[in-house]
């Protein structure tokens, strides 16, 4: 994953402030809890140096409460001169911490970077569509603003909508057909409208998932309209309305669900797309050393690294993989196949780009 958005911070010279802290408040206690752990951090990294001053803006930062309900946390990166990145997380960090140093501490964030996704829901009827937008920080799409402003909402304008029951014999069965030809050309229209602003909102937006609800007949003429490559795009999921809030029981347990299914599905890609790379020796390479020595040589298009398994060195490698702009994308911590917990799949290739050999294989975490 891409990650343009923390080059404020690499673009910067230290001493920096780095926090990463579960805000959840889903109750009282809750909040008095993250007052207090807030309290504790603040007090060491007052000791460490960081001026007061930004300080109280990180903690007006944390203890204002987001949009996002449930579960999630916030990562705060700092100079001494205020505020580089605020940045809302889907999900707690794994291990809060508070850190001042002369570089940012980078893991914790970026262990979170496969729950960061961006979504698009689209809930459609016959007469048009709901488009729904949410940020990467953010994948409860139950939640938050719409990102889309006043083109969340798409109507066809084609308003025969409803066949009817035509009576008088036989003599008006033309006028039946005829009737119920209009309703499906107005469906049909309406779904063309729908398509044309769902690939335009693509196009404008990075969007990583899409998905749509609504309708059965809708959804169809709706795929219909499509272009293959946004069609092959879509993930159904079912109970979706229009105008109906998103925070319904059963449906939102089937956008998680949907959710849940898109990280692990794209998860599960990425290690198979290194190890196959691996055993082919194609373009890529796994161990510490050897990832080093590809980002020093601006060779890394993305790196990868397993979570609770990232070798010592993981900081240096994540700074010099955002200041080549190579992606960085976190694994689950039971995937296996990366050497040492790290590896990178390359730009190019050349004589003297470290070997995949048998022996860098077995340094594999999961060979231990």
């Amino acid at each position: 994953m891409k990650l343009p958005w923390l080059t404020s911070v690499t673009d910067e010279t230290g001493p920096f402030v780095s926090v990463h802290l579960d805000t959840t408040r889903t109750d009282p206690q809750s909040a008095s809890e993250l007052e207090a752990r807030w309290a504790q951090m603040r007090s060491r990294l007052t000791a460490d140096g960081a001026p007061e001053r930004v300080l109280a803006q990180i903690e007006e930062a944390v203890l204002s409460p987001s949009r996002l309900g449930g579960r999630h946390g916030r990562s705060v990166f700092a100079t001494d001169d205020g505020i580089l990145v605020d940045r809302v997380l889907p999900a707690p960090p794994l291990q809060e911490s508070s850190h001042r140093g002369e570089f940012p501490q980078l893991l914790p964030l970026l262990q979170l970077v496969p729950f960061a996704v961006s979504q698009l829901l689209v809930v459609v009827d016959r007469a048009g569509a709901d488009l729904r937008l949410r940020a990467p920080e953010n994948p409860s799409i139950a939640h938050g603003p719409n990102g889309l402003g006043e083109d969340g909402q798409v109507e066809g304008g084609h308003d025969v909508l409803h066949k009817a029951s035509v009576g008088g014999g036989p003599q008006h069965g033309w006028r039946a057909d005829n009737f119920e030809a209009r309703v499906e050309d107005s469906w049909e229209r309406n779904a063309d409208a729908v398509a044309a602003a769902l690939e335009r909102t693509l196009r404008e937006h990075s969007v990583d998932m899409v998905m749509l609800s609504g309708d059965v007949r809708a959804m169809g003429l709706l795929r219909e309209a499509l272009g293959r490559e946004t069609r092959e795009r879509l993930i159904e999921v079912p109970g979706g309305s229009r105008g109906a809030a998103l925070d319904r029981g059963p449906f939102r347990e089937a956008l998680t669900r949907a959710t849940h299914e898109f990280i692990a599905a794209r998860q599960a890609e990425l290690a198979e797309r290194f190890r196959e790379s691996q055993a082919r020796d194609g373009a890529s390479v796994g161990g510490a050393a050897e990832v080093a020595q590809a980002l020093g040589r601006g060779q890394v298009d993305e790196l990868v690294f397993v979570t609770g398994h990232e070798p010592e060195g993981i900081e240096e490698l994540l700074r010099g993989a955002l200041s080549t702009d190579a992606a960085i994308s976190a694994l689950q911590e039971d995937t296996l196949g990366i050497p040492e917990g790290v590896g990178a799949l390359l730009r190019w290739k050349d004589e003297a780009t470290p070997s995949n050999s048998i022996g860098s294989m077995s340094r594999d975490h999961a060979r231990e």
